[in-house]
């Protein structure tokens, strides 16, 4: 049996340097007309959350037509943008290691549980020489649903669709870095391990109900463990 492994992106595997943020307040700038009072809180929420949340705390309203003008600007910029992502941006410390164990193992398919929608994504971990370690078509994205937990059996539905394989909370293992995470797997149905290496400390993901929390990525072998439960 195949295990499926979803990754959030930001702040579990890379930190992009802070070009995300930058990205938003220029794109409302260029559809609004001014620059952003605030940008809604990004960690663990989908960029469709965060952009219907930012126009309506400038009191403007979400229009589905507003919405894809906002999330296709975005996705031209983030492409325009890579390069930026390349210099300022990292891989956090141990992912690369675990993503090439776990992509050398047969019985793992690796892709991306992520806030992002697929473009964006793409970019971040292309700009990173990530992507080769992903299978994105099998993903769920920022573009997918407002909140995260239903796009956990979307994904599963997406790789048993390419697979053949049945994927169920048994075989399905979230990895991310905030409680939103934690809320996306259990409810969705998927196992999770939290890792520490964003604004969630430790303790604080145990609270949330991380089925084994990481300080962060750095002990290969203990984190090949953790994702596969052995």
């Amino acid at each position: 049996m195949r295990t499926l492994v979803l990754w959030d992106i930001d702040h579990t595997l890379i930190d992009a340097g802070g070009v995300s943020a930058d990205i938003y307040a220029t794109v409302f700038h260029r559809l609004i007309g001014h620059r952003p009072a605030k940008v809604a809180s990004m960690a663990g929420r989908t960029d469709l959350a965060i952009t219907t949340d930012t126009l309506r705390h400038h009191d403007i309203d979400p229009t589905p037509a507003l919405l894809t003008s906002f999330t296709t600007a975005l996705a031209e910029a983030f492409a325009s943008r890579g390069h930026e992502i390349a210099s300022r941006g990292r891989v956090l410390p141990g992912a690369l290691a675990a993503l090439e164990a776990l992509a050398a193992r047969p019985d793992v398919i690796q892709s991306a549980l992520t806030g992002n929608m697929r473009q964006i994504a793409a970019v971040k971990l292309t700009a990173l020489a990530l992507s080769g370690y992903f299978d994105l078509d099998v993903g769920a994205y920022g573009m997918d649903g407002v909140e995260r937990p239903p796009l956990v059996r979307l994904a599963q539905q997406r790789a048993s669709a390419k697979y053949g394989d049945a994927f169920t909370p048994s075989n399905t293992v979230l990895i991310g870095d905030t409680p939103h995470d934690v809320r996306a797997g259990h409810e969705g149905g998927a196992r999770v391990v939290a890792v520490a290496t964003g604004a969630t400390p430790a303790a604080a993901l145990r609270l949330s109900g991380a089925d084994l929390v990481l300080e962060d990525l750095t002990d290969t072998p203990e984190v090949i463990r953790a994702v596969l439960d052995t």
